[in-house]
């Protein structure tokens, strides 16, 4: 797994137990993700949106893609397309993806790398596998958070965020046996470099077998962690959770994953996203490539689309293999007119 790591886990800033007296967080709900076909037809595990919107508020949307080994010929991606009101936040795990957008952003996001869009007043761009992944084939293992914007925050201008993968915070738990990336928010003291809109925390652990990993997390944040491969449980209740599962835990100061002694030969460890945010508490209406807060906003949406008020596509197309070279490999997704991706 190239995401970003480090050669001595027990070297690295420690993210401390909880305090004794902390009430951990119990497993409310474990959901397996249903999957589907998007884009140009790459299938992804998507937990979220399914579930109650208010248990993941302010996150609207979780993508899982591959992992995957494509051969010649079937790798996909998403053409131009449009989004307003909400920030898409793309994390390669391996491989690559070119990404381009109507202000001019993009780049080559690859093995580890964060690629944070913010739509906001609305934006077009492209998510798709680079020529070379298309001719020769490859792996590739990714996920896609769509990230909700507060009412006032919807119309703010547009930007772009390229978070290399050696800019992510690198963390360990109290006695070695996780390695944390954190991405973007807060943890144990500990900044992730994504900027967010929307208060959040974003982190993709790796815990050994039988190893434990503990937290304290922010009271009015919600939390969840979805397992990317290998197996475990959650909570102080020990809920059993595996690869392609999303736990959701309740109320509470802390949080506790555990990993399986014995994992696959193919998933040697728990891989998983702990995520959480304050909830934005805002009406949602999810059309789409569009979240807004009225179904009129939503109709404006359209219009604005179709009257090319929400950028044009660039008349050039930048050639990533010649800037970073023959690296990487992947697809990603967005969502079409009935909130799946197109």
């Amino acid at each position: 797994m190239p995401a970003a790591t480090a050669e001595n886990v027990l070297a690295l800033p420690r993210v401390p137990r909880p305090d004794p007296e902390s009430l951990f967080r119990s497993v409310a709900h474990v959901i397996t993700a249903p999957t589907f076909l998007e884009g140009e037809g790459f299938q992804v595990r998507r937990p979220f949106p399914g579930i109650d919107m208010g248990l993941a508020d302010p996150f609207l949307l979780l993508d899982h893609l591959g992992a995957v080994e494509y051969a010649p010929g079937e790798a996909k991606g998403a053409p131009w397309h449009p989004h307003r009101g909400f920030e898409t936040v793309t994390y390669i795990i391996d491989g690559a993806m070119e990404h381009h957008d109507s202000t001019g952003g993009g780049g080559l996001i690859s093995d580890g790398a964060t690629q944070w869009m913010t739509a906001g007043a609305g934006i077009l761009h492209d998510e798709v596998p680079p020529e070379w992944l298309i001719r020769k084939g490859g792996l590739f293992h990714g996920v896609q958070l769509w990230v909700n914007l507060p009412r006032e925050m919807k119309w703010t201008p547009p930007r772009y965020q390229d978070i290399a993968s050696n800019r992510v915070a690198l963390l360990s738990s109290f006695d070695g046996g996780a390695l944390v990336r954190l991405i973007a928010g807060g943890l144990a003291g500990h900044e992730g470099p994504g900027v967010t809109w929307t208060p959040i925390t974003y982190a993709h652990i790796t815990l050994s077998p039988g190893a434990r990993f503990e937290t304290e997390w922010r009271k009015d944040f919600n939390a969840m962690a979805y397992v990317l491969s290998g197996s475990g449980t959650a909570g102080t209740e020990g809920r059993p959770i595996r690869e392609g599962q999303l736990a959701v835990f309740g109320n509470g100061d802390s949080i506790r994953v555990d990993a399986a002694t014995v994992q696959e030969s193919r998933a040697p460890h728990l891989d998983f996203l702990l995520l959480g945010g304050r909830p934005i508490r805002e009406p949602i209406v999810f059309h789409g490539p569009f979240v807004m807060n009225t179904r009129d906003e939503i109709h404006q949406a359209i219009r604005d689309y179709h009257a090319g008020k929400l950028g044009t596509i660039p008349a050039e197309r930048i050639d990533f293999s010649k800037v970073h070279g023959d690296r990487g490999g992947t697809v990603d997704s967005t969502a079409n007119s009935d909130g799946d991706h197109d």
